[in-house]
């Protein structure tokens, strides 16, 4: 099998681990038995040196013009991203559509969309800028949830360790299942998170209630997922009506109750799968789940994968 040339671009203000997480992972298939399978190359405009965000000085092994023409092009994000050099959009306008992959990690979306060659697809970065990626570029749909999206040959991945996942995902798609579960047990990785899996955990990405007695139901719903959680008897717990508790929790949140809810059961069973020797029928009954079926409904809807599968893929 001939080996597959990686070209990561580099310049100053970039992330270093949006270069080192996914290096490493396609150097790590090159440390298998039926290696090299990957000729992994660094350039930057001019062969320059190049200093990360964290003040890490990085040596290109190429200049950018001189650069192979790559099976896969990745872009790092970072803060070099928000005021990049011309020069470098020209060069990614002129040259990236050469690659048979092109890739950006976290934040490397503005510096594609700066260069017109996201336009018309669907993609993701960093949960920070995603707002203002859709709204400068309305031609791109910008999902900002998952940890990477994947739309044909271009794969725009979250930030920091989503990176990382992505590589994986392209090394399990090169060379198989078995490889990348090995190079991600190496670095201590789970193999690995769905793409669509969320940026953040429920308690995370939903809104903190303000009332004092609706955020102990959001603690409650955490801690005791397996409950009788309807609408009623959250609305005990607050002491309000269920039309009141409905109306104020959503309010607050950013959600109805149900849909947190759901949310938190989902999470409750990811988290088990991955940790606990339960079955998935156990797991099911931790969780909230009057039936396994219901778990698998869930799991699937939202993770596009059975909780059996999902157990597998950590």
């Amino acid at each position: 099998m001939p080996t597959r040339t990686v070209l990561f671009v580099l310049f100053d203000g970039l992330q270093s681990i949006d270069v080192s997480g996914p290096l490493e992972v396609f150097a790590g298939a090159n440390r298998r038995p039926t290696g090299p399978h990957y000729d992994i190359v660094t350039a930057s405009l001019g062969g320059e040196p190049v200093t990360s965000s964290g003040g890490l000085r990085l040596m290109p092994d190429v200049d950018l013009a001189d650069a192979p023409v790559p099976h896969t092009l990745v872009v790092p994000g970072g803060h070099g991203t928000r005021k990049p050099d011309p020069s470098l959009i020209a060069w990614l306008r002129e040259r990236a559509g050469s690659a048979e992959r092109l890739v950006s990690v976290c934040t490397g979306a503005l510096l594609l969309a700066e260069a017109g060659l996201l336009s018309g697809r669907r993609v993701t970065s960093h949960w920070s800028v995603c707002g203002a990626l859709a709204r400068r570029y309305p031609d791109i749909t910008v999902d900002p949830d998952p940890i990477f999206v994947r739309d044909g040959a271009l794969s725009t991945s979250a930030g920091v360790t989503a990176g990382i996942d992505l590589a994986l995902a392209l090394v399990e798609e090169d060379l198989g299942r078995k490889t990348a579960l090995t190079i991600a047990r190496h670095l201590v990785m789970f193999l690995r998170r769905p793409g669509n899996q969320a940026q953040f955990s429920t308690q995370l990405s939903a809104q903190l209630a303000d009332q004092p007695r609706l955020r102990e139901v959001q603690v409650w719903i955490a801690d005791h997922p397996a409950e009788d959680l309807s609408v009623e008897a959250l609305a005990r717990r607050a002491n309000l009506s269920p039309r009141q508790f409905a109306r104020a929790f959503t309010a607050e949140v950013g959600e109805s109750p149900g849909r947190y809810v759901d949310a938190v059961r989902l999470e409750t069973a990811r988290r088990l799968l991955e940790e606990s020797d339960d079955g998935v029928e156990q797991v099911g009954r931790r969780s909230g789940y009057g039936t396994t079926e219901a778990m698998r409904r869930a799991f699937v809807r939202t993770l596009g994968v059975s909780p059996g599968e999902y157990r597998r893929r950590f």
